[in-house]
């Protein structure tokens, strides 16, 4: 998309106005308005958006998901008061089959969702009548325990770039192309001090990401639940060890697209460092991350698919394409599942010793 033909009113066009008049824009900023206005403006989710997360595969994610947090409530001495919060809910399908399952065995939680979309608040609040909405943590009572989830959240929060070049480490800005188009290209502000001292000497080339959001927001999240008590489960898709590369991807229809072409208008999303969210979650117990798949087994999704099917035979055949889809390796089973729980609340299921 060259910018001499873009349409004054996008926001690809406003950040070829910024460059032209101040020079390249980070990674970061790229991504942090390209996605504030994609997800501000549509619901993305299902067949006919963009994209599928597990919920929408099957109710089975959800539920078992339901049945994690109300067994470590319910080991926790069943606290008469919590907080059910969940970060980027999406249209409320996970929210709304875990708190089901939830209510079943006793555990009926205030909801308080964190989701900046004004389309998808709309969506979350036809299934989720009572809920209370939140841009941030922040805002967040400070007095009650917390069941924290947050499923395909980070993977959509702005990450940086840093790029080794022959005069040492930069940060990956987007500059316009001889074409008129978006690139990436290596800014001219040393940042060597950013890239941490064990990774400093790599070969011309390397590319590092870190996400300062994801940072903050695990920040935060330990600081509340060393004080407040409570558990949190994320889900992702992302690795264990820091690594190299480039993981900034772009989806549109269910498929791949370009993440420098239509910026405001596809997805964006990055890989998710574990070891850095379990770095920044100071003195809080971690546990995994295990795969997805491992971790619905040992929460006992075979057993449920099986009674789903006996409930209704017809459906048999979804019913096992789903828990394939959720669990195999070549699907979402390589997603990365991870917990933290409180120093007072008992160890979570799912993660073996």
């Amino acid at each position: 998309m060259s910018a001499a033909t873009l349409n004054p009113g996008t926001l690809a066009a406003a950040f070829a106005r910024t460059i032209a008049h101040h020079g390249p824009i980070s990674i970061a900023q790229y991504m942090a308005e390209a996605n504030a206005q994609y997800y501000g403006a549509k619901d993305p989710f299902g067949t006919a958006g963009d994209f599928i997360t597990a919920p929408e595969i099957s109710q089975m994610f959800g539920e078992l998901i339901g049945v994690w947090l109300a067994d470590l409530w319910a080991r926790a001495g069943k606290p008469p008061r919590v907080l059910y919060v969940e970060a980027g809910p999406g249209r409320g399908t996970l929210a709304c089959d875990a708190l089901g399952v939830m209510a079943r065995f006793g555990l009926r939680p205030e909801v308080h969702l964190i989701e900046a979309s004004p389309a998808l608040r709309g969506k979350q609040a036809a299934l989720l009548p009572g809920a209370v909405w939140h841009d941030s943590l922040a805002t967040l009572p400070q007095d009650v325990p917390l069941l924290f989830v947050a499923n395909e959240f980070f993977d959509a929060l702005p990450i940086r770039q840093l790029v080794m070049g022959p005069a040492g480490w930069r940060e990956r800005m987007v500059a316009i192309g001889a074409d008129g188009g978006f690139i990436p290209l290596a800014g001219d502000r040393p940042m060597d001090a950013a890239v941490p001292l064990g990774r400093r000497n790599a070969p011309p080339g390397t590319i590092i990401e870190t996400c300062p959001a994801a940072a903050a927001i695990m920040d935060e999240l330990s600081r509340r639940l060393a004080v407040q008590g409570g558990g949190a489960l994320v889900i992702d898709y992302g690795y264990d060890a820091p690594r190299n590369g480039s993981s900034l991807q772009a989806v549109r229809g269910h498929a791949r697209a370009d993440p420098f072409d239509d910026p405001g208008n596809v997805d964006l999303t990055a890989l998710v460092d574990f070891s850095a969210l379990v770095g920044t979650a100071h003195a809080m117990r971690c546990f995994g991350p295990v795969g997805q798949g491992a971790w619905l087994e040992a929460m006992g999704i075979a057993a449920r698919a099986d009674a789903l099917i006996r409930a209704a035979p017809a459906r048999a055949d979804d019913i096992r394409a789903a828990r394939h889809r959720l669990t195999a390796a070549d699907q979402m089973g390589d997603f990365r599942v991870m917990a933290l729980a409180s120093a007072a609340w008992p160890d979570p299921a799912g993660f073996a010793p």
